[in-house]
């Protein structure tokens, strides 16, 4: 069994544990409201504007052993350049103030899974980082495309608004390949290790960053930027 496939049965909990978040069920059942989708898209623009400076930090910390992987992350950095801006954009198509997002607080989950990301790359086996990527990707391609549609259908806003769903969904259908190519190099128990634990801490924490969107004062600061 290639490694990608193990990481896929070993988390297999984790992965429910965030599929099942209800504003998930609710937006591929298309009940979601816009304030809750405003809300969703601000907790994204808050972890993804992360994404290239957590790639750079992993590929400066590389040790000698995993010089193949600093390819990878230059080609990961260039793809994900930008894509912030795409969700300030679709908080704006959907009705809600990109500048509201922009100074808002993240909230306490997504500060902790942002905390996390940069503690693998900084402090831990910078490999391990992998394991955020695999939950990520995995998820776009699980949930966004599905989501897109329901979401527009029940909320009534145009495809402008969104661009980060669906863009996201198409470009990692070609990531993941990518993907399960880079984990299936990782041939040392330690990288291995550093990967599924990392990826095991980030389904429970993303899971926690959905979870909480279901808290009224986040629905409230959504509310306000409508």
């Amino acid at each position: 069994m290639k490694f990608h496939e193990q990481l896929a049965s070993r988390t297999a909990h984790g992965r429910e544990y965030l599929t099942s978040a209800p504003i998930i069920r609710r937006a591929l059942a298309g009940q979601i409201q816009r304030e809750e989708y405003i809300a969703f898209l601000t907790q994204a623009f808050h972890h993804v504007r992360h994404t290239v400076p957590l790639m750079m930090a992993v590929g400066s910390r590389l040790p000698a052993r995993l010089d193949w992987l600093r390819k990878e992350i230059i080609h990961y950095t260039e793809e994900e350049e930008g894509h912030d801006q795409w969700i300030l954009n679709d908080i704006a198509a959907a009705g809600g103030d990109p500048s509201v997002a922009q100074s808002s607080p993240p909230s306490t989950a997504t500060d902790a899974m942002v905390a996390y990301a940069y503690d693998t790359a900084m402090r831990r086996n910078p490999a391990g980082f992998f394991g955020m990527v695999f939950v990520l990707e995995g998820a776009s391609i699980a949930l966004a495309c599905n989501a897109a549609d329901r979401i527009q259908a029940s909320l009534q806003v145009p495809n402008k608004a969104l661009t980060y769903l669906r863009s996201h969904g198409q470009l990692d259908q070609q990531h993941i390949q990518d993907l399960y190519a880079i984990l299936n190099r990782f041939d040392e128990d330690q990288d291995r290790a550093a990967v599924e634990r990392c990826a095991q801490v980030m389904f429970r924490l993303y899971g926690n960053v959905f979870r909480e969107l279901d808290e009224p004062s986040l629905a409230a600061t959504a509310g306000r930027a409508a």
